[in-house]
């Protein structure tokens, strides 16, 4: 899919396939802030890369007030990303976010340093993090991996593993159960 157009039917797809509770993709528009403010930071993303910073972090802010949700103009984020109920996100700098990931509410991907430097996380494609995580620093969420509910992470996570707990503990699947594990990940996180 090419163009503005055909990523907002990517976007809406996706919310749709993530969240049995919808209906339409009216009510999806008008109604999930996630949706929004992820098209708001597709807007303040260019502009940032442009080098409109100030007018990209005025935009980045309102849209912050209107949806709940806050995600800088720098962080990059991959395509059919969704944030289901969204209030308390907040999406740092230097974060950068992979193809077809999830996050729950009131989820940060935030920094340990004040460093003008990569500080923030990268996750790779198909990572979930639940609501009340906090992944931070400059670590790598590997692909397919899930973060639970209301985890601290603060180090890298390999493939297909599960985090729990504060401090995160990382468990990986057993061979024989990893379609198991990835048949409802609502189950874990």
């Amino acid at each position: 899919m090419k163009g503005a157009y055909g990523t907002l039917r990517e976007d809406l797809a996706s919310a749709k396939l993530r969240d049995p509770a919808v209906n339409s993709n009216v009510e999806l528009i008008l109604g999930y802030p996630g949706l929004q403010a992820i098209w708001s930071h597709r807007l303040t993303h260019r502009m940032w890369l442009r080098g409109w910073r100030v007018p990209a972090r005025l935009i980045s802010l309102w849209t912050r007030t209107v949806t709940g949700v806050e995600i800088h103009p720098g962080a990059t984020i991959g395509r059919r990303f969704f944030i289901d109920h969204a209030t308390g996100v907040v999406i740092g700098e230097t974060a950068e976010i992979g193809n077809d990931v999830m996050l729950y509410q009131d989820v940060t991907l935030g920094g340990r340093s004040l460093e003008p430097v990569k500080r923030h996380p990268t996750l790779l494609d198909g990572v979930v993090v639940g609501a009340g995580a906090r992944v931070l620093g400059p670590i790598t969420v590997g692909k397919n991996a899930q973060i639970g509910a209301n985890a601290v992470v603060v180090r890298d996570v390999p493939d297909d593993a599960v985090v729990v707990g504060v401090p995160g503990v990382i468990k990986q699947p057993a061979p024989d159960m990893r379609d198991h594990w990835m048949e409802d990940p609502a189950i874990w996180i």
